[in-house]
């Protein structure tokens, strides 16, 4: 799914490339079609089709409240659409949803900057947040009366609020990070494949992972790799620092942080000795390397695990295991947020809170791998009972519970998105095609310091 947004938690489990499918309460858009104007508002000639925001003047004078989304937030699939229109029978739920986030996004931007052609709900990535709360919170009505604080992590609420206090955004998921890895491949290269053993192999320090890395090269199955791609590992490793790309100044610092640069050069290191794929993430060839079993570990938040399944072969089904990672990790998490604009605001707002409210994260946790950033919701038995097709017995809410927990309160700027994909896309991917550590960094920094100016 990329030319692409890295730190992004909306991925479709179904994969694929099929995005004009059309069912009563959704419209997919093409990736094409999203850099047309108006997408936002649907995708009927007539700018009216059956996902624009409306009351439903021949359906029993129903009020028909729309979200505009990106890849898979999977409200729908969880069944959330269809329980709230039960318990609330006036309201018909429709979405229009733009697969990748990076196709999206700048068309958001170009609504809020117009005022026009928002839908009643729309969805914000966590790395496009701190933009939307800088320069737009006006723009949105605040749901700090709708959404219960003291239900949710508190660094999530606060980073959809603004300055003034006002609440923008309720948070849908957060993405602790864990180390997913094959049970059968770790065993074939000797290692322990208890996750608890494994966890311990590298507790504390990223580098230990790498050299985890080589030892399972030595003794690899054929046609294998440790880990998965040059961009998860430097995701989590990153992951796990407050500050980043930008400090709390809101200054980008990312050619001067070190722990950025230490990041990289370890990531350059497994990629210099062959312990990661040559792929970039949510890509068809990605795709196929985990369809074939191609690589022993990868960094794994919640959600990943259901695109693991969306891309599995049947028999690789409780062949996998979940351990700790090195350090306390996020990637991933998004927003729903509510434009002034909407014709239907209150019920809008109503909807998102229940939509984000601990008991439905729970389900949609235990339907779709979205974790939790209530921590009302860890406690209930959706959470804390939890397994995944793929894990097998592996209680995965109990595992990700406390890894929540521990997560560092990130500093996120408003161009996030833009230098972390230059880091991997345009960085560390080079040096498995063969360049030098420096010559990736060197083009890397071109790249996003290009892209920062315009």
């Amino acid at each position: 799914m990329r030319a692409r947004t890295l730190p992004h938690s909306r991925l479709r489990s179904d994969g694929g490339t099929r995005i004009a499918r059309r069912t009563r309460k959704t419209v997919v858009i093409a990736a094409v079609a999203a850099l047309g104007a108006g997408l936002l508002a649907g995708c009927a000639d007539d700018g009216k089709d059956e996902d624009s925001s409306s009351t439903d003047g021949g359906g029993g004078g129903k009020t028909k409240i729309t979200l505009g989304l990106f890849g898979s937030f999977g409200f729908e699939e969880a069944g959330l659409y269809a329980e709230y229109e039960k318990l609330n029978p006036n309201i018909d739920i429709a979405q229009t949803v733009i697969e990748r986030n990076e196709n999206y996004y700048p068309p958001l931007v170009n609504h809020l900057t117009t005022n026009s052609g928002l839908q009643d709900i729309q969805g914000v990535e966590v790395g496009n947040i701190a933009e939307v709360v800088e320069k737009y919170a006006d723009k949105f009505v605040d749901l700090s009366k709708y959404g219960k604080q003291s239900d949710y992590l508190d660094w999530k609420w606060q980073q959809g609020t603004a300055k003034n206090g006002q609440t923008i955004g309720l948070g849908t998921d957060v993405g602790p990070m864990a180390i997913c890895y094959r049970k059968d491949l770790f065993q074939a290269a000797g290692l322990p494949t208890d996750r608890e053993q494994v966890g311990k192999l590298w507790t504390g320090d990223w580098a230990k992972l790498v050299e985890v890395g080589k030892d399972y090269k030595a003794k690899a199955p054929a046609g294998t790799t440790f880990m998965d791609s040059p961009g998860g590992l430097f995701n989590a490793i990153v992951g796990s620092e407050k500050e980043r790309f930008y400090n709390a100044a809101g200054e980008v610092i990312y050619k001067t942080n070190p722990a950025v640069k230490k990041a990289f050069d370890l990531t350059a290191d497994a990629a210099e000795n062959g312990l990661v794929g040559n792929q970039t993430q949510f890509q068809q060839a990605w795709d196929t390397t985990i369809a074939n079993s191609k690589f022993a570990a990868m960094a794994c938040p919640p959600w990943m695990l259901g695109y693991i399944e969306g891309k599995s072969k049947p028999e690789s089904a409780g062949k996998w295991d979940v351990a700790a990672p090195p350090k306390a990790a996020n990637w991933g998490g998004s927003f729903l947020t509510v434009p002034k604009s909407g014709k239907n605001t209150e019920e809008a707002a109503k909807l998102a809170a229940w939509l984000t409210a601990p008991e439905q994260q729970a389900k949609l946790f235990s339907k779709r791998g979205s974790f939790p950033t209530a921590q009302a919701a860890y406690d209930l038995p959706l959470v804390k009972d939890a397994k995944n097709k793929m894990t097998g017995d592996a209680p995965i809410g109990q595992i990700y519970a406390p890894l929540a927990a521990e997560l560092p309160v990130q500093v996120v700027g408003p161009k996030d998105q833009i230098i972390q994909q230059g880091l991997t896309d345009n960085g560390v991917i080079l040096v498995t095609q063969g360049k030098s550590p420096k010559e990736a960094w060197d083009n890397a920094v071109k790249t996003i310091d290009n892209n920062l100016e315009k």
